[in-house]
């Protein structure tokens, strides 16, 4: 895929890891972005003043690595020099890009001005950003929702004040504050705010779980890129797949039982590389069923992985569950047919963010919801 450009960064690729409270740290993105296809990848929303206060939590949250790059820290805050000291602190510790959240539907970050309660005030929300954009180098960004509820769409306007204050691109979640996750992702929505700016790209968002969606918000909206978050949870190979897709037209076959298994894995070890192996183990025992979810009937593993409490446990359990799994499997050691998860196609995940019938789980992060 062609490089994009984001202010002053150039991109590999134009998709983009949209930030999932509680899912989205240091091991996930380093897991996605070794299977490949990913642009840029964003950090958890931060607290703009418990970063300046370098609370551990809010540091914990920015933690990254050699190989996580480049990476942007999203903030979120409403006072104007707390963001702008917080950007500044984000360029010095040597981040590619800063982002800022006027998304975020949850009520204690909308009660104290931030999230999509950014949306409400257009002009004061210019001149923060504005602030912010004059006092570093690296591109700013923002991410929004279409505006608070259906009479109040404001995210064309705030698109245009946006540019007009200098940051480099807006990220666009094609839902209201009011939906929350509920309901089908506008793109009309997103074409809108594609049509109201003049020069800076548009991102869209939302609803994105397999490549033929991600083509279908490109084309449909005229968005320069497409940021994906549930969709990336449910399947950390949508970035490689949906490169591949945009590229050739072809989508690749959904990686085995034995793949799925080793990046499972991989992500575990690096769970308890980052957070130690009791809380990484505790942490994982809700991001091991989603990777559970394509490996055929698997009662068995996700009775057992949710309660998780170490490495060896967890070896322990995925071999009984492969002795568990053989009743399912044919001469050739591959799933009967009858047993088989039902492919990720448009015609099992469609725009609605459901599989196979049953909508599509949001993560609960740190956050209400997220």
């Amino acid at each position: 895929m062609a490089p994009m450009r984001l202010g002053s960064l150039t991109l590999s690729s134009n998709l983009f890891l949209s930030p999932l409270a509680g899912y989205t740290n240091l091991p996930f993105r380093l897991t996605v972005r070794e299977l490949g296809g990913l642009g840029l990848a964003t950090t958890d929303l931060v607290n703009a003043r418990s970063l300046l206060e370098k609370k551990a939590k809010a540091l914990k949250l920015i933690e990254t690595a050699p190989g996580d790059q480049p990476l942007a820290v999203q903030l979120f805050g409403s006072v104007p020099e707390e963001m702008r000291d917080a950007a500044q602190m984000v360029e010095t510790l040597g981040m590619a890009a800063v982002d800022i959240n006027m998304g975020c539907p949850v009520r204690k970050v909308c009660q104290v001005g931030g999230g999509s309660a950014m949306m409400t005030q257009l002009q004061r929300t210019a001149r923060l950003v504005q602030g912010m954009v004059q006092a570093v180098r690296i591109p700013v960004t923002a991410k929004m929702r279409l505006g608070w509820d259906e009479a109040n769409l404001t995210a064309p306007d705030l698109a245009r004040a946006l540019e007009d204050a200098g940051v480099a691109a807006v990220f666009v979640h094609g839902r209201t504050r009011a939906q929350g996750f509920g309901g089908r992702v506008n793109l009309a929505g997103i074409r809108a705010v594609v049509e109201a700016v003049r020069r800076i790209p548009v991102i869209g968002n939302g609803d994105v779980t397999t490549p033929e969606a991600a083509r279908r918000m490109l084309e449909e909206t005229g968005c320069a890129g497409v940021s994906i978050g549930r969709g990336a949870f449910y399947n950390p190979w949508i970035f490689q797949h949906t490169a591949r897709y945009l590229a050739t037209g072809e989508v690749p076959p959904e990686p085995g039982f034995e793949e799925r298994v080793r990046v499972m894995c991989r992500h575990l070890d690096r769970m308890v590389e980052v957070f130690g192996e009791e809380q990484g183990c505790r942490m994982f025992r809700k991001i091991a069923p989603w990777y559970a979810k394509r490996f055929g009937p698997a009662s068995e593993f996700n009775r057992r992985v949710v309660l998780l409490s170490s490495r060896l446990q967890f070896d322990e359990i995925l071999t009984a569950y492969r002795q568990w799994r053989a009743q399912f499997l044919d001469e050739n050691g591959e799933l009967k047919p009858r047993f088989r998860p039902l492919p990720l196609t448009p015609s099992f995940m469609h725009e609605a963010g459901t599989v196979a019938g049953q909508a599509l789980p949001v993560p609960k992060g740190p956050v209400e919801r997220w």
